[in-house]
């Protein structure tokens, strides 16, 4: 398969820019049991330009028949990564339009050079990892990190186990077939923030604002409520800084498996039963998991190479975390990791790290030291009120590094030059800066 030449060059293979999502309407049979996915997808978009054929990201499913605008499709090609649908007649630029797309089989992961990413059984149940081009292992769509749509799930699977998915649950429903689940997200989500989890789940609620619920193996109710009993804290703190907590709920899965690492989603997050220990061991991932609902699924970057947008501002949310909860301050924790830095390879650049090492350590940290830059060289107060009003004038949407640069020179009273003065030693040159790089700018 070519790629397409407009495609971000990260992931050449994903997306089609002659359209633009606006709605998911997914409804999911599946089977635990035998990993049997029977289903359907209405997708709703526009188009960017006149169109005689609507490419979709699909992978490893069949598709059973497709529908345009409640019209049989002329045709239908389907390939290893992609549906080809040629509707009746041609769609002009601009207009809206819906595809109707039934499809079956066993979901799989797909092997990306990030490793296995989408629908991944567990030992019983189902975790869904899409970051960044894993959404197709599940549902045909526009698979674009710049695309976002509003949602509607729902998930039926045997009676017994919990569903969750993002947005807010809008009931359950139990039949003959399993139990029904049904969710909406109203806010706009990119594709490989989407995601469902089954398991065989309690929840536990926690106290604060949003709500908090934790869906967990019942074993670790009381690790639970101790592990994850300051995350309203969080959310409280990471609002003063960041702004408003960007959705109405926050949910938090503990899988019964061991992960290798926590997960983000749209308004959720993904643990394993091994970053659970009652003696909140786990503080600094549960922070940056939750941090990432402003860095990442709000405000999220508009092209893959601009990854640090997402991780370096989470990496740093753990920092501030720890400061305030009166651990090792941001000071102590930038010039630890600015050591750590010097003693690894220096060749790699923040700003354009090249698709497989664009989740390399060195891009969130670095990410979060040019932030911490930033806060020396221009003061608490400045860099409190670019962060915030970052997040509102790109809330549910995408980001661009010039837009942080903006940002922050608005609120420092500055140049965009001037700050990019202070974060370009750390995002767009390879080597590590002096000291004073994170002491004054």
């Amino acid at each position: 398969m070519k790629p397409n030449p407009d495609a971000d060059p990260y992931t050449p293979h994903s997306g089609d820019r002659r359209w633009s999502a606006q709605h998911y309407d997914l409804r999911l049979g599946y089977r635990v049991a035998t990993n049997r996915l029977d289903a359907t997808a209405t997708v709703t978009g526009r188009a960017v330009v006149a169109l005689d054929r609507i490419v979709l990201d699909l992978h490893g499913l069949r598709v059973d028949r497709v529908d345009v605008d409640g019209t049989r499709a002329a045709k239908v090609s389907t390939g290893t990564h992609k549906v080809t649908v040629t509707p009746a007649a041609p769609i002009a630029a601009g207009a809206e339009f819906s595809v109707h797309v039934r499809y079956r089989g066993a979901p799989r992961p797909l092997r990306s050079p990030w490793g296995q990413i989408g629908w991944e059984e567990l030992t019983d149940g189902v975790i869904v990892a899409a970051q960044p081009t894993g959404a197709p292992s599940w549902f045909p769509c526009n698979d674009r990190p710049d695309d976002k749509a509003t949602y509607r799930f729902e998930v039926t699977a045997e009676s017994g186990y919990d569903v969750v998915a993002n947005g807010d649950l809008l009931g359950s429903e139990r039949a003959r077939a399993g139990t029904t689940w049904t969710y909406a997200v109203t806010e706009p989500m990119a594709t490989y923030l989407a995601t469902v989890q089954i398991g065989r789940y309690r929840t536990t609620t926690l106290r604060g604002t949003p709500a908090v619920t934790v869906h967990h193996p019942a074993d670790l109710a009381t690790a639970v409520r101790t592990d994850f009993g300051r995350v309203p804290d969080m959310i409280a703190l990471f609002g003063d800084v960041f702004g408003p907590y960007p959705f109405s709920s926050y949910g938090i899965v503990v899988t019964d498996d061991e992960l290798e690492i926590p997960l983000e989603a749209h308004g959720l997050a993904v643990f394993g039963r091994n970053h659970v220990d009652g003696e909140h061991g786990t503080d600094r991932l549960i922070a940056h998991e939750l941090a990432h609902q402003w860095w990442g699924n709000s405000v999220t970057a508009a092209r893959w190479r601009d990854i640090w947008l997402h991780e370096g501002f989470a990496c740093y949310a753990e920092w501030l975390w720890s400061e305030h909860r009166g651990g090792d301050s941001a000071d102590v924790l930038a010039e630890r990791h600015r050591q750590a830095l010097l003693a690894g390879p220096q060749d790699l650049v923040v700003a354009d790290p090249g698709a497989r090492d664009m989740f390399d350590d060195r891009v969130y940290k670095r990410g979060a030291l040019a932030l911490h830059a930033l806060r020396r060289a221009f003061g608490d107060t400045a860099f409190t009120a670019a962060l915030r009003d970052l997040g509102a004038a790109h809330r549910h949407g995408s980001v661009a590094p010039t837009d942080v640069y903006a940002a922050f020179a608005a609120a420092a009273g500055t140049t965009e030059l001037a700050v990019r003065r202070v974060t370009g030693p750390w995002i767009d040159e390879p080597g590590v800066p002096g000291a004073a790089a994170t002491d004054a700018g």
